[in-house]
């Protein structure tokens, strides 16, 4: 049973030993873990049927990524505060982050300090993004909405690359899934940018959230 006052958190991991790590930091404050989870299908299910003040969210999980989860809580609960926590300090991340609605986007490095901080302040309306990653964002929060209501004549292949670019893979990534050359998945990647009008791959990738493409 949650004690009046406290902060009722969601932590969604796929890693057992990292939710005991952060069960460990959180102990004797007044944020209070009410489930834990391991899977996206299994975030998206607590957190649209129960109320929780704040969903702690891993982005690489089976059965559903985080960011999936995310953009899925946001439309089912708008109210419902998310705080993007990650290994990978990788732009394409926080700017989708961003565009679908999360809180925050917290680094699993952090401190005990940061970590608490965050989620209180998640827990109370206000958004942790730093100025820096929102700078890093900006770009590609700045591509117009009307771009998403154009049809853009992507081939399949490019479409494919688009996708895993959204998803955050770097070229050489892509080139493995695809089993093409670095090379090929460079000059797709151009083509993909020029079609859409945009001027990089993290733009591209939030034009892709935005036309929902992945």
């Amino acid at each position: 049973m949650t004690q009046p006052g406290k902060i009722k958190l969601l932590i969604a991991d796929d890693h057992e030993v990292l939710r005991s790590g952060v069960k460990a930091m959180l102990a004797g404050t007044e944020i209070e873990i009410v489930a834990e989870v391991a899977t996206g299908q299994a975030t998206l299910n607590y957190a649209l049927e129960h109320e929780t003040d704040v969903v702690l969210l891993d982005i690489c999980m089976p059965d559903g990524d985080g960011l999936t989860a995310l953009g899925q809580i946001k439309l089912g609960k708008p109210d419902c505060h998310v705080l993007l926590f990650s290994a990978f300090d990788n732009p394409m991340y926080v700017a989708r982050a961003v565009a679908l609605g999360a809180s925050g986007f917290l680094l699993k490095g952090s401190t005990r300090d940061k970590l608490v901080t965050a989620i209180t302040k998640v827990a109370m309306g206000e958004s942790t993004f730093t100025r820096d990653e929102l700078r890093r964002a900006a770009g590609a929060l700045a591509v117009p909405r009307l771009t998403t209501d154009v049809e853009v004549p992507l081939t399949q292949r490019e479409g494919e690359v688009l996708r895993q670019m959204a998803n955050g893979l770097t070229n050489k990534q892509i080139a493995e899934v695809l089993r093409v050359g670095p090379e090929t998945i460079k000059e797709h990647v151009q083509h993909i940018i020029h079609k859409i009008g945009v001027i990089d791959r993290t733009q591209a990738a939030v034009w892709a959230v935005r036309k929902k493409l992945v």
